[in-house]
């Protein structure tokens, strides 16, 4: 399967739409930087509220589409509602302002960025991001940095109409989440996997630098994207530096062999973020 991969490669979510098997992840990222993403063959965008550059992806957006002739169709932009912005008036309202923020007429991926609220506040949330579903503003809503127990008490909610397309969490060789993988995957619920490149901090690590000569100098951002991409997520890196940017897509050409896929088989709790899909109910 995963040896097929091309960068037009996509993944059927249960809303219907398809998404990217890679995307641009926008954090700290400026408009510059996402338009040369869309630019190296990128098309899937990942921001959020809180990373407070909504405009500027709405506006690299806007000039790559005007530039090459493409439709907003082709392009998949997501976006995130901070915690701050929990409960049916405050999302409904934060939605709103994400499609004027970024000059759009639709979002294709809405997540709730964090669990860190109430269930009470969780709930109402995701009852005014189906009821932007059915307005025609979103195509597909999801959940960021969820754990188990938190998808549990969605899924268990009597109210539940349009179940989540995706979870986006941290998923690297060093923070496996492989509980959070696995009942993602039985629940037909996309895994994203941020911070896909450890923020850099494991490029020195001997089995990845014995990978990358292995495999003929590849760098180890783009073995690190293989291995998410081989496990069957959806990475999103990110960079500002535009040959970097090229560079991570550069991760079609190759596969990484089942044994060398085991070598990265790391039981380990090492995240280089935040982590909220420990937080309580």
């Amino acid at each position: 399967m995963s040896s097929q991969l091309t960068l037009q490669s996509t993944l059927k979510l249960t809303s219907g739409s398809a998404i990217p098997r890679i995307g641009f992840g926008a954090y700290l990222a400026n408009e510059e930087a996402v338009y040369n993403a869309l630019k190296a063959g990128y098309r899937m965008i990942d921001t959020a509220e809180f990373y407070r550059n909504e405009v500027e992806c709405g506006s690299a957006l806007a000039r790559w589409l005007s530039e090459t002739g493409s439709m907003r169709e082709d392009v998949y932009y997501v976006t995130k509602l901070w915690n701050s912005h929990h409960g049916y008036k405050a999302t409904a309202e934060a939605i709103d302002e994400s499609l004027r923020r970024a000059n759009l007429d639709y979002i294709d991926l809405y997540l709730i960025h964090s669990p860190l609220s109430s269930r009470k506040l969780r709930l109402e949330t995701w009852k005014a991001m189906q009821d932007a579903v059915k307005a025609g503003k979103i195509k597909s809503i999801g959940v960021s940095n969820y754990g188990v127990p938190h998808l549990q008490e969605l899924l268990e909610w009597p109210q539940l109409e349009v179940k989540p397309s995706v979870n986006q969490v941290e998923v690297h060789p060093w923070l496996p989440r492989k509980d959070i993988v696995s009942f993602c995957h039985e629940h037909d619920i996309v895994v994203e996997a941020y911070s896909p490149l450890t923020r850099g901090k494991r490029f020195e690590e001997p089995v990845i630098q014995e990978l990358c000569k292995q495999y003929g100098g590849k760098t180890p951002a783009q073995i690190l994207i293989r291995w998410s991409l081989q496990q069957g997520l959806v990475p999103i890196p990110k960079s500002n530096n535009p040959e970097r940017i090229k560079a991570n897509l550069n991760v079609f050409g190759f596969s990484i062999s089942d044994e060398d896929m085991a070598k990265l088989d790391i039981m380990s709790y090492a995240p280089v973020a935040w982590d909220p899909t420990t937080s309580d109910l």
